[in-house]
């Protein structure tokens, strides 16, 4: 098993690979599809352990770590990983795999790809819907029906997020870094640094342009003995203050007001790179809007915009300085 480190705003598991939640702005599902929001600072990590005689008996028996969100807050993960070895990366959304749709479990799966490959896949920032675009990550409360897991299994007993990170087996990469490492995208979305009990999960929120990438090493390259497996519980965050006496970050800006001051959203130069088809399952999971339709709930919602080309960066994958 590889270990598991956190450092209060990003995880590491194993020797190279490293993950943090970034906050960032929510867009409106509007039928259309928008560039990359950017990264407003990573949300605190905190490890459910620290914190064993106060939080439910469910999480400590589920281990891991538990970070703040509002309802209707979005996000987005942020990898980093070395590029002379890479890892293979399963996410799970209330345990649905957020590239196919299927359970989740230890499993690595060719047909459809269930998993990711970092580098080069630097971000995720929702699930799996179309070739060359995902649904946004939005936090919400569990027993409402709004999460992805709800709508695909009816239930919501799990929430959360849910990361399994495995290894290369041995001899397919090198042991020993080369002097440097070119993997440096990982910071490149970033503008800045970093009572009653109600867990929350993950809904699908509206569109942006993101592929995920085809393995490009195989199958038979990653070892599934060898790997790391955490639970990232999701915690309203005014139970988060109480839990933990510390402040969350306050709420993110509203996405058209954060494009009307002019700054910048991002898009990925990956041309030359085909991404997967889109999941079937997924595509029927319900989104928060739709649902809120179904049970004529009036949530004041992100009104649509337009995005200038003027301020959307694009960034290359190949190149990144």
């Amino acid at each position: 098993m590889l270990n598991v480190d956190i450092d209060g705003h990003r995880m590491q598991i194993g020797q190279r690979f490293a993950v943090s939640f970034q906050r960032t702005l929510r867009i409106p599902d509007d039928g259309h599809t928008y560039p990359l929001p950017p990264g407003l600072g990573s949300f605190p990590l905190r490890k459910v352990e620290d914190y064993r005689d106060r939080v439910p008996q469910h999480w400590l028996q589920q281990g891991g770590v538990f970070i703040p969100m509002y309802q209707r807050e979005a996000l987005w993960l942020s990898f980093s990983a070395a590029s002379w070895k890479p890892n293979a990366v399963k996410i799970a959304i209330g345990g649905i795999n957020a590239i196919t749709g299927e359970p989740d479990d230890n499993q690595l799966r060719a047909d459809p790809q269930n998993y990711i490959v970092c580098p080069n896949q630097p971000w995720l920032d929702g699930i799996h819907t179309g070739q060359n675009s995902i649904r946004q990550f939005v936090a919400m409360p569990l027993g409402q029906g709004y999460t992805v897991e709800a709508s695909l299994t009816g239930t919501e007993a799990l929430g959360g997020i849910q990361i399994v990170v495995f290894e290369p087996k041995p001899g397919k990469f090198p042991d020993k870094p080369p002097p440097v490492d070119d993997n440096v995208l990982r910071r490149a979305r970033s503008l800045f640094s970093p009572a009653g009990f109600q867990s929350m999960g993950v809904g699908a929120g509206g569109v942006i342009q993101q592929k995920i990438y085809p393995d490009p090493y195989g199958l038979d390259t990653w070892d599934e003995d060898n790997y790391g497996r955490i639970f990232i519980h999701i915690l309203n965050s005014l139970q988060f203050q109480a839990l933990t006496g510390q402040e969350p970050p306050p709420t993110p800006i509203a996405a058209n007001t954060y494009t009307e001051y002019g700054l910048p959203w991002f898009a990925l130069y990956d041309e030359t790179k085909v991404g997967l088809a889109a999941s079937d399952p997924l595509n029927q999971a319900k989104t928060i809007s739709e649902r809120d339709t179904e049970t004529a709930h009036s949530a004041e919602d992100t009104p649509s915009f337009a995005v200038p080309e003027s301020q959307i960066k694009l960034l290359d994958l190949e190149n990144p300085h």
